[in-house]
């Protein structure tokens, strides 16, 4: 993978009032894009708000590439239900990877480092900081699903350099 960037972990923390797909309750996954990359978290079961705690990575190539991500309810006897879909941009993310060596060792824990506000181009339920943490950048986000009644998901992003990418 000559094109290789680095790689970036979401940590799927949890989803926040997802909708009913079930008779009570619903038994939710999600599934990510990224580029023609898919992965997915685990099902929780009978849960409108469930907690994943999944961590997936997805090898950038092209930072200009939007994360898509769908909610379904697990359903056995027919096809899985969907419970909103969202995308968001890593570009404001990579752009604070970029200075990184800048802050390293200077700064305390929980300093933010940049903030992003929801608008119409994203999804964001609310505003995202990027924060210094441990010696790592990483983005805390919400995200409001689309089409659909109800629901959000809150991930949280972190770069992992890899030896020999062309890094970012």
């Amino acid at each position: 993978m000559e094109n290789l960037l680095g790689l970036l972990r979401i940590h799927v923390k949890r989803g926040v009032n997802l909708a009913i797909r079930d008779i009570a309750s619903s038994d939710p996954y999600i599934v990510f894009h990224f580029g023609n990359k898919k992965l997915k978290t685990h099902v929780v079961k009978q849960s409108v708000n469930p907690e994943w705690n999944d961590d997936l990575t997805l090898s950038v190539t092209d930072p200009n590439l939007p994360v898509k991500l769908t909610v379904y309810d697990k359903d056995l006897l027919s096809a899985d239900d969907k419970m909103g879909e969202a995308e968001f941009s890593i570009a404001p993310y990579l752009e604070a990877i970029k200075f990184r060596h800048k802050i390293q060792g200077g700064l305390p824990n929980g300093t933010i480092i940049m903030k992003i506000q929801p608008n119409r181009q994203n999804c964001l339920s609310e505003e995202s900081h990027i924060v210094w943490n441990h010696g790592k950048l990483v983005q805390n986000m919400f995200i409001r699903l689309q089409n659909v009644e109800t629901g959000e998901v809150e991930l949280q992003l972190e770069w992992i350099d890899v030896p020999g990418s062309r890094g970012i």
